[in-house]
């Protein structure tokens, strides 16, 4: 039996490092390119509308690519109608503005830097010969209104200041969007006041490169996780605590796994609860491959809840829904999974789906026109170019009176059998 393959959504003529889906707009962001080096490949930021084809499939449709000239964009976070993009050692703050304009010539909002018909990239959604015609981008597809996407450039601050090669490994925006966060090889946290861009601090987290971070709702607390071992939870500049993962795991020793990423996430029907989740990767790779581990910690107090094996595939990458449900994990292999949060149990899993690593992964925002009719919708994006979604549907239910119905059912004829066999019995 062969691999279980996932169509291709979209595929970009650049490898893609970065994807995030705007809640206000539903455009799918996605970002990436070949740096420097003089390839002939190019760099750029690519605005995707998201199309809902049934109820389980999807299509997009590339909207406006914006040209970062030499640099990649490894890395983005997404505010108010602001990307903020790690390129380098620097981080580029873009204001972008989606809107329409009829056949007629009449407008809509926004204005635009590029106007044109979109072109259609076919999707999970489409069938036959066009799978191969989406992966080659020859297939424009014309559409009844012009789409009009403007880019602006803001600002850029300086996010690393590496000696050797700068380079910015995450970038996040506050719960209130009120602060920029970075983090890069230097192992410096730097948090800049948005949208005035004033330093707010600047301090040493950790020894080597900064890996992820992530910062609590009310932003009260900060974590971060670097390539020395370290989880460290922070108030302002202030370390608060340290994690320690594997004292829950007394088989292991100290320093053969490392921290990898880090996420804050929301508890479903439970308003004032939060969860942390950590990935935690071995340090070294060993001829027959240890597993990675999912460890779910209170996002209060900091205590580890639950710990689970995630597989010996090393993790590249990880997402939280926005109502907490679910986590979204990507291997440098290209697989990807989807764990159900509350009991890390493995939901979704396609071995290989990408050709190479997953770079990053987003949940689609959970409104009905959007998820349609699946529990849960990921996009994942890797160094192949490639875009993909991956879907669970709805599990079948029956409803409660139907269910009823048949019990009721079942009872007379019970009744109807033992009166048919022991007459007199009732």
């Amino acid at each position: 039996m062969g691999k279980r393959r996932v169509p291709d959504l979209y595929r970009s003529p650049f490898p893609l490092y970065s994807v995030k889906v705007d809640p206000r707009t539903g455009l799918v962001i996605t970002a990436g390119g070949g740096g420097a080096s003089k390839t002939g490949i190019k760099n750029a930021v690519h605005f995707l509308e998201l199309q809902l084809v049934g109820e389980h499939s999807y299509s997009a449709t590339l909207l406006h690519s914006h040209d970062t000239d030499t640099r990649a964009t490894m890395n983005l976070a997404l505010g108010d109608g602001v990307i903020a993009a790690g390129q380098d050692g620097t981080c580029c703050l873009m204001k972008f503005k989606h809107g329409s304009q009829k056949k007629d010539g009449k407008a809509a909002t926004g204005n635009s830097v590029q106007k044109g018909n979109a072109r259609r990239r076919t999707g999970k959604g489409d069938k036959g010969g066009q799978e191969g015609a989406a992966a080659s981008g020859d297939m424009p597809d014309t559409k009844d209104e012009t789409v009009l996407i403007s880019v602006t450039d803001l600002a850029e601050v300086q996010s690393d200041l590496n000696p050797q090669d700068p380079l910015q490994k995450v970038v996040r925006f506050s719960p209130d969007l009120s602060l920029l966060l970075t983090g890069g090889t230097d192992g410096h946290i730097r948090v800049w006041e948005f949208p005035s861009l004033k330093k707010k601090f600047d301090f040493k987290a950790h020894e080597g490169e900064i890996e992820d971070l992530d910062m609590s709702p009310g932003n009260k607390h900060l974590v971060t996780v670097g390539r020395d071992f370290a989880c460290s939870v922070w108030s302002g500049n202030q370390l608060a605590m340290g994690l320690k993962w594997f004292e829950t795991m007394p088989h292991i020793a100290d320093k053969t796994y490392r921290y990898m990423a880090c996420r804050f996430g929301k508890v479903e029907d439970q308003k004032d609860a939060l969860r942390l989740y950590t990935v935690q990767i071995p340090h070294k790779r060993d001829r027959k491959p240890p597993p990675c581990f999912i460890t779910k910690w209170d996002g209060r107090s900091f205590l580890p809840m639950l710990t689970a094996p995630c597989g010996s595939e090393v993790i590249s990458s990880l997402a939280v829904s926005d109502s907490g449900t679910f986590l979204g994990l990507g291997t440098v292999t290209g697989s990807v999974a989807i764990y159900i949060s509350f009991s890390l149990q493995k939901l979704y899993y396609v071995q290989e789906s990408h050709g190479i690593v997953v770079t990053d992964l987003a949940f689609l925002p959970e409104h009905k026109h959007i998820r349609g009719n699946n529990e849960a919708a990921m996009l994942s994006v890797a160094v192949d170019s490639r875009c993909q979604v991956h879907t669970v549907a709805n599990r079948r239910s029956f409803p409660i009176w139907l269910v009823l119905f048949f019990c009721g059912v079942m009872v007379v004829g019970v009744v109807l059998l033992l009166q048919h066999l022991f007459p007199g019995f009732i």
